[in-house]
């Protein structure tokens, strides 16, 4: 099972209710916008972990200000507006997504019909979700490496483009910046600090 899939399914019911909730859609609405949202959040951080330096700024984050928590406290704290660096989802899109955010706000929104406002609260949430259930991944296999983290996230990365979808489709168009349809080198160049992890903006 992917780690896109794994994550769906552990927030399947309460977790499911409490977005829906937040963001005022029906549970439908919110379950197909969150199988769209988390391969594109999975993706981007597979390409920001690409780099070794990349993959290092990850796991740091992850070891620093993820570890130990669990996704029902992190929804809690994230819906109960928690200022701390674990539930801070709109500082972890910066991270993810860099100068393309907007881009990948307006992408959700146009695939999912949400309002685009909408679409990036739904973003916040999910962000900080993610990083603590790949803390947990990447903790629950013994000795954590950026390396491991790299190749993780790269085979999670190929399998969110291979599977296409809502999902794949808005990760292609993002980290397709010259609009060319290809993903190439012109593409990296362009990403430079942005999506590829970079230090706090």
């Amino acid at each position: 099972m992917s780690l896109t899939d794994d994550l769906l399914s552990q927030l399947q019911g309460a977790p499911l209710q409490q977005v829906s909730q937040q963001l005022g859609l029906d549970s439908q609405q919110a379950s197909g916008a969150i199988g769209a949202a988390l391969p594109l959040l999975m993706g981007a951080l597979g390409n920001n972990a690409a780099r070794p330096q990349g993959a290092e700024a990850l796991l740091g984050a992850l070891q620093n200000n993820h570890s130990g928590l669990d996704i029902g406290s992190v929804l809690g704290a994230v819906l109960g507006g928690g200022g701390s660096p674990a539930a801070n989802g709109a500082g972890i899109l910066g991270h993810i997504f860099g100068g393309s955010q907007g881009r990948a706000e307006a992408g959700l929104a146009q695939a999912t019909g949400l309002s685009s406002d909408r679409a990036g609260q739904l973003l916040k949430i999910l962000a900080p979700i993610v990083m603590a259930y790949l803390a947990q991944r990447m903790s629950s296999g013994g000795q954590a490496n950026a390396s491991d983290l790299s190749r993780i996230l790269g085979q999670e990365k190929q399998h969110v483009v291979q599977q296409g979808g809502v999902g794949g489709g808005l990760l292609g168009s993002l980290l397709d910046q010259d609009g060319d349809g290809q993903f190439g080198v012109s593409d990296l160049i362009k990403l430079g600090s942005g999506l590829l992890g970079s230090g706090k903006r």
